[in-house]
């Protein structure tokens, strides 16, 4: 799983160009909602949390060791596609692997209400192309927030000499070959988590050791073969929840690619979410752009 000050985390997954609205209200479906300010910031599961392993792991780490994040997926040849590189870019994320030739890039529309919850509409998305190597790029760790089937032959090599990370949904079976599966309670259903580690077991197979499972402001627990590793979450003031699950993923890359064991980089995990939906958006800074 590698120990080194200087690896790398292969990330794979969306980057897009997210627009805010801020409702003064709960949202009313069926209804009017009031909203405020339509603002722009970068957003996707790879850039949230790409930006939290090149953002927070100096802040929320005891350690001075580093991992650069490398993104695996695709912008548009647009001037949205552009400064979402360049922001990526600026933070400390490797784009070298970020395809940039589409025709559009990415978009959300991400309706935020005061006590932080957020409903998130996708507008268009961009296709990502697989990079030939992928199978075989040199990484510490790969974390996989992308539902794309073409990956699961590549995951099924990554697996054999190197940590994967694998988002749930999607939960059909034998989808994700992976060590490690991360999702939250409410995108699972009740079978699922009546017995997480077995119907882990069915999507990632026998190279499966922890399904993680994040229960918001009630913490994470972590299932393994006969085993169950709990952890609470600390009292926060609620921002903004947008990607504070992508930023949780990020400090359990961290941890683990750095050699902790499950405990702990389940302890590291929950800090740095909860660290998250106290931020304007995923990590500290901005990051927002002109309209």
């Amino acid at each position: 799983m590698g120990n080194s000050a200087h690896g790398v985390v292969l990330i794979i997954g969306s980057v897009a160009w997210d627009e805010i609205v801020r409702l003064d209200g709960p949202l009313q479906v069926g209804s009017h909602n009031a909203g405020r300010e339509r603002t722009a910031r970068i957003g996707g599961g790879a850039a949230n949390t790409a930006m939290a392993l090149a953002t927070m792991a100096p802040v929320q780490s005891d350690t001075d060791s580093y991992l650069k994040p490398v993104v695996i997926s695709a912008v548009g040849n647009d001037t949205q596609g552009k400064a979402l590189l360049t922001t990526l870019r600026e933070v400390g994320v490797c784009v070298d692997r970020i395809d940039c030739l589409g025709a559009y890039t990415t978009r959300s529309l991400v309706l935020l209400e005061k006590k932080g919850e957020r409903t998130i509409i996708n507008l268009t998305r961009a296709p990502v192309p697989l990079p030939p190597d992928l199978a075989h790029i040199p990484a510490d760790c790969c974390y996989v927030r992308s539902a794309d089937p073409a990956l699961t032959p590549i995951l099924a090599k990554r697996v054999e000499h190197s940590l994967v990370i694998a988002h749930i949904p999607p939960t059909t079976d034998g989808f994700r070959p992976a060590q490690v599966l991360v999702g939250s309670a409410s995108d699972l259903d009740r079978a699922f988590l009546a017995d997480p580690f077995s119907a882990g077991r069915r999507i990632a197979g026998r190279a499966l050791e922890w399904v993680v499972i994040t229960f918001g402001a009630d913490g994470a627990a972590a299932y393994g073969d006969g085993a169950m590793i709990q952890a609470s979450a600390p009292v926060v003031h609620v921002i903004d929840t947008t990607g504070a699950g992508d930023v949780f993923a990020g400090g359990l890359a961290f941890a683990l690619a750095m050699g902790e064991k499950m405990p702990t980089a389940l302890k590291t995990a929950i800090r740095w979410g909860s660290a998250s939906v106290g931020y304007e958006g995923t990590v500290p800074g901005s990051f927002y752009f002109a309209k």
